[in-house]
């Protein structure tokens, strides 16, 4: 299966986290345009549940063994930390060659003094004081410590199955709480943390384990996809209308097994945005790639020179670093992701059959 709705999902988000930051250099309409865009900051929770769903569709039959998950975290490694590594080091480099210059106006020491976690992808577990360097890859650290723990998800299912997986996410939920009430979170509940993203983004891995058990059940026979699309726009209605955050997220996977039951039952129903593929499967190069762009084209060019000109319209101008976040990012995919994680994963290990799992039970 090749979930192609998803993968527009993702895309949509991607851009507009691009475009939620790049406003921040906006000369007007910025704060309409960047308080609009934060209410919609909650599709980064899709992101993880549609992660954990992929991840146990596809590798809850294949882990039986020690072997097998180091084999499932070397090629998650292999996929997410090459671009992670490129990315942190380019905004390293800038922050050192800021302080050679001197440079007083920005934390700089504070950025680099972040390096280690960010290299080691700890970032997102609360080991720093706020978002630092390549301050959006908290996403990456939270995707590795999901991974880290999917060896749990499997127990649970095992042992218990989809009652399993359910107690284990309510159990993780109030935890949460918990730390909301005792003010563990800087930003005041869990369901909006990043700098410990991470315990939130596990909450939505576990969420895709178990679409992955009720799509592999199909346990609501849906067909078509209006279901999954109303939901999903019930979903941003609820980020829009800033209402709880429960009933987001409690949407957003409702419109996730929907779509995904739909689309495994009719799997031709979505050929049509098969064009969109080449652009649509680089949202994560897309969502890691653009805050190197906007340095470049907005904090550089813009900032410091285009707009004292007063030759080009700010929102005309900012097409160009859109587009050229989705170039770099689909060269990105091509010529240096794949290169350098064939080498991280090596050849693939062999593996016998294995009963099915929680993709299929």
């Amino acid at each position: 299966m090749y979930y192609r709705v998803f993968d527009c999902w993702r895309f949509v988000a991607a851009m507009l986290v691009m475009a939620y930051h790049f406003l921040y250099s906006a000369p007007y309409g910025a704060e309409t345009g960047t308080e609009f865009l934060r209410r919609l900051l909650p599709l980064l929770d899709m992101f993880f549940m549609i992660s954990g769903f992929f991840i146990a569709t596809r590798y809850a039959d294949q882990i039986r063994s020690a072997a097998d998950y180091r084999d499932f975290m070397r090629r998650r490694v292999a996929r997410l930390y090459p671009l992670h590594f490129i990315v942190t080091m380019f905004f390293a480099a800038v922050a050192l060659a800021a302080l050679l210059a001197g440079a007083d106006h920005y934390p700089f020491a504070h950025e680099l003094a972040a390096l280690p976690q960010h290299l080691l992808a700890l970032h997102a577990l609360g080991t720093t004081s706020g978002l630092a360097l390549n301050y959006v890859s908290w996403s990456v650290s939270a995707e590795f410590f999901s991974y880290a723990l999917f060896p749990l998800i499997l127990v649970m299912f095992r042992w218990k199955g989809l009652r399993g997986l359910v107690l284990m996410l309510a159990f993780w939920v109030a935890a949460l709480e918990y730390a909301s009430w005792r003010g563990a979170f800087p930003s005041g509940h869990w369901t909006g943390a990043d700098t410990l993203g991470a315990y939130r983004a596990f909450a939505d891995f576990v969420m895709g384990a178990i679409i992955a058990v009720l799509v592999g059940r199909r346990s609501v026979d849906i067909r078509s996809h209006w279901p999954g699309l109303m939901l999903f726009a019930a979903a941003v209605a609820t980020m829009i209308g800033q209402t709880t955050p429960y009933l987001t997220l409690a949407l957003l996977a409702a419109s996730l097994t929907a779509t995904a039951l739909a689309e495994t039952a009719r799997p031709a129903s979505t050929g049509v945005l098969a064009r969109l593929m080449p652009f649509t499967r680089v949202a994560f190069g897309i969502y890691l790639w653009h805050p190197v762009m906007e340095f470049l084209f907005l904090t550089v060019v813009w900032d410091r020179w285009l707009e004292r000109l007063d030759i080009v319209d700010f929102y005309v101008y900012w097409t160009m670093p859109m587009a050229a976040t989705v170039a770099i990012a689909m060269l990105s995919d091509r010529y240096l992701e794949r290169r350098f994680g064939n080498l991280i994963a090596g050849p693939r290990r062999a593996s016998t059959p294995k009963p099915a799992g929680a993709a299929s039970a």
